[in-house]
């Protein structure tokens, strides 16, 4: 139960992450849908495909559509309630990365694979709807930037697996996990803090 509340917080986070991006494109109500969707679910889909779940887990429960489109609906009405747009984007995005890592590594856990692929599945969860949200927006991805993205939640990945050998509670671990990815995305930014980059000044 605990574990369905995580996955549908973060699902809710991310669609209205993705609607945020879709307003400042100025979309109109169907691309608004299609990009809170995408955003939301993206990541799972990929996840689910790479590990032989079929069909997808938001195919098989209706519950994620409409959440999905409740909380479009909600973000879309209070968009001047919610705030500074890229705030606000900012905000819910990183609340999706944190709820989405520990997600995917428990799909992962439940098919039985090695920790190190059960944090990747996590990162790939949680980051690759973004991509696809920043593609069809014409943006380039904020994993492929200097921004620290990916990173926490490999983080929080670890984090999650050193818990287990300390902590009986799993639910425990799983709220510690997701904040441990929140955090440190948080603080990244914040300190304004980046990947160091792989080409030299005079190559620009």
């Amino acid at each position: 139960m605990f574990f369905q509340v995580i996955d549908i917080l973060g699902t809710i986070a991310f669609a209205i992450s993705g609607v945020l991006v879709a307003l400042d494109k100025r979309m109109d109500a169907f691309g608004v849908l299609i990009i809170a969707f995408v955003t939301s679910v993206g990541g799972g889909t990929l996840r689910d495909v790479m590990i032989g779940v079929q069909p997808v887990s938001w195919m098989t429960n209706m519950t994620y559509v409409y959440v999905i489109i409740a909380s479009a609906i909600f973000a879309v009405v209070l968009r001047k309630q919610i705030g500074y747009l890229r705030r606000s984007l900012f905000l819910f995005d990183t609340i999706g990365i944190g709820l989405y890592t520990v997600v995917g590594i428990e799909a992962g856990l439940v098919a039985g694979l090695h920790p190190i692929i059960c944090i990747a599945l996590g990162t790939v969860t949680a980051c690759f709807g973004g991509v696809l949200r920043d593609i069809l927006c014409n943006e380039i991805p904020v994993i492929f930037r200097k921004e620290i993205y990916a990173t926490p939640c490999i983080l929080g990945g670890l984090t999650y697996f050193l818990l287990r050998n300390f902590v009986a509670d799993t639910n425990f671990i799983f709220v510690i996990a997701g904040l441990i990815v929140i955090i440190i995305r948080l603080l990244a930014v914040r300190l304004k803090i980046s990947l160091p980059s792989l080409y030299k000044k005079e190559e620009l």
